[in-house]
Formats: structure tokens, sequence, C-alpha cells
């Protein structure tokens, strides 16, 4: 077996990457690390410098892990600035580190590609490979982020300094109970949430107001122009910039995965007022962006939570993973859950603050996820 680090997808071809990618997982099909790529949206110049490592048994692929060479922590919302501060302040670099993740995308799901009955195998050489890797180019350390259970890190190195650091998040995501309908979720819980959730829906029985999900290929270059618009306002009003992703990467993404792609369109007068996006795959919906023309009470919750509820429970999806952040989801329905990130620290003095401070954190978030599911609205 050969393992090989590579400066762009496309020196894959799409069929073998395909052969073992097992899952309808959006954000590790080819066609979404191909368009970040394409887009420039992900490149060195953005301080993410493409450096995927791949497995091979002679020419067919075995083995595939996005991995990136990264000279800041941008759009990883795995948070270790303070890391890197403490970093700085004690007058080491911290920067360049490797990172394995979906840029921009902190939705859990599978972070390494493996051909079936070799999964221990490969895993463990390619886990190897990257610390060996982050050695050589005197990293600071290794971080894989928001794996799915199938894809936690395996490595039965017998060296201390192969060690990964465990670290625990939290989330909200809503989970379908087989609902028939939206009532039917209402019903399940207390009258006053309920109550609330109806009240909140009730603007959008104005006639004024049309919504709508469109998806795949009715989505059209002039809706992806007009989304585009509003996600960069979206970010000009919360960031002062105009996001990470440019309309270029939406617009590939709209032509070579579109059946991945759904979108809840707000109308006034045939024309679109807010726009929120989504992605799914085979059992879970996933909200990723939104944006609007006008501030209207209760549209986000409408566009970005409600409609996606009702979207999981007509196409009889699990789950619904609405964002990274948002306490005020729970009220909603959307349960705390854990999450996962795995970190490889060389200098054996920060690996040992560290481990110390996420011993404590996850005490703390699984603390907060107990006492916030206290505050769930069901019955």
């Amino acid at each position: 077996m050969k393992l090989e680090f590579i400066e762009t997808i496309n020196n894959i071809d799409q069929t073998q990457f395909e052969n073992i990618n097992n899952s309808q997982y959006p954000f590790l099909k080819y066609e979404f690390l191909s368009a970040l790529e394409q887009s420039n949206s992900v490149c060195t110049e953005t301080g993410w410098q493409i450096n995927h490592l791949t497995a091979w048994d002679d020419k067919e692929l075995v083995g595939f892990m996005p991995l990136y060479f990264k000279t800041h922590s941008y759009g990883e919302y795995v948070f270790d600035f303070q890391w890197a501060n403490a970093y700085h302040q004690s007058g080491i670099k911290y920067y360049p580190k490797l990172l394995s993740a979906i840029p921009f995308t902190p939705c859990s799901g599978p972070r390494i590609l493996l051909k079936p009955h070799r999964d221990n195998v490969v895993s463990d050489s390619m886990f190897e490979k990257i610390i060996e890797e982050a050695e050589r180019i005197n990293a600071s350390s290794f971080h894989y982020l928001f794996p799915n259970k199938d894809s936690f890190p395996t490595i039965h190195s017998d060296k201390s300094d192969a060690k990964l650091l465990h670290r625990v998040g939290m989330q909200y995501h809503w989970f379908n109970q087989n609902y028939n309908n939206f009532d039917d979720f209402l019903n399940q819980c207390k009258a006053k949430p309920r109550k609330n959730i109806r009240r909140e829906r009730r603007s959008f029985v104005d006639p004024s107001i049309s919504i709508k999900m469109v998806e795949g290929s009715q989505i059209d270059e002039s809706l992806w122009k007009q989304f585009y618009l509003f996600y960069c306002a979206t970010y000009a009003k919360r960031s002062g910039n105009y996001g990470y992703l440019n309309e270029a990467f939406f617009q590939m993404i709209g032509k070579s995965m579109p059946s991945s792609i759904v979108m809840a369109v707000a109308e006034v007068d045939d024309q679109p007022i807010a726009i929120s996006l989504f992605f799914k795959d085979e059992d879970t919906l996933y909200g990723r962006y939104w944006g609007c023309s006008q501030e209207i009470e209760f549209l986000h919750f409408e566009l970005c939570y409600y409609r996606g509820i009702e979207y999981c429970i007509k196409n009889n999806l699990k789950r619904f993973d609405a964002g990274a952040q948002g306490e005020h989801k729970i009220s909603r329905g959307f349960k705390p859950i854990q999450t996962s990130s795995y970190h490889w620290i060389k200098d054996l003095r920060f690996r040992d603050a560290i481990s110390d401070f996420l011993a404590q954190e996850t005490d703390f978030v699984l603390s907060s996820i107990n006492k916030l599911s206290e505050r769930l609205p069901f019955k």
C-alpha cells in the first residue's frame, strides 16, 4: 500500500473516489470538495493549503482523507484561538498546523473514506502518516474535526507521541419520531411551547408572503445569484465581510450536485425576500446559510427551522442539523447533542496543559447538555 499527499482532489479519478464513498453525506462528495477548490474558496491564498491524504493499492484508491495545511483557525468552528494565543505568549509558533475537516462546515459526518474490508489497516496507516508529516513539516498540531462515530480515529501505535486528545462540543439537532405531519410533532410538545410555535408561524398565513421549498434542478442560476446576495448581506451584518464562499462556488454545486440541495424561499410579489439553504443526504437535513432583504419577525425561524422540520417529516428524514449554535433552538424541539473532535499536540508541555483543559471542558459540556435537555418542550 502506498500513501500519497495530493494538492487537489482533481488528481483523483471521480469514479475511483465514489467507489470508496458509500455515503450520501453531501460535504464529502467529490463535487463539493472540487467546487471549494475550483472556486478558490479553499486555496493557499485563503489560508487553506490543500494536502489531502490518499491510500493506494497499486493503482486502486483504497483510502482518502481531506487534509489542509492551515495558517489560521478561521472557518473551522472548533475554536483553538486560546491555544494559539498561549503558544504566541510563550514564544512558540502555533501555525502552521494540519487540519482534517470540511472547510466552513461544522456538520458531523465521515472524515475518512476507506475501501471495505481494509478499514483498520488503511485507517491506522493514514493517521500515523499524518503524524509523521506533521513532524516533518514542524507543524504544531493536527486537528480532526466533526467525525461521526464511524470515522473516529484509530491509532493503535504504542508510541505516546501519537496520542490524540478528544474534545467534546455541543450542537442542537431535531429528531424525527416518525411524525405524520407538523401538527403531530406539535402535539408532542407541552402547551406553552406549542402555543409559542403556532404564534410564530401564524404570521406566514398572510397571503402577501409566500414560502416555497425549491430543490434540485428547480434552483436556477438567477435564484443562486439572489441567494448569494443574501448570503453576503448576512455576513456583512454579522462580521463585516462577505463570507468565506464566493458566488462561483454556489453556482458550481448547483450544477454538479443538485440532488443534495434544498432551498426555502420567501417571496413578496414573486420576488425573493429571504432564502435559507439546506443540504441533505439519505437520512439528514443540514441547514447551512440564510439571508434576507427585509427584516420580518419570525421569518428566520420559519425558513431555517420550521420549514426544515416539515421537509424532514414529509421526506422521512431522521435528523435535522440546523447549524452550530443557538440555545433558542431548544424550545423549538432541537435537542442538545455531543460532537467530537480529536487533536494531536506536538509539544508535550502544551499537550499536558490542553489535556487538563479538555477534561474540565468536557465535564462542563456534558453537564450543560444534561441541564439544557431538561428545557426541551416535549411532554
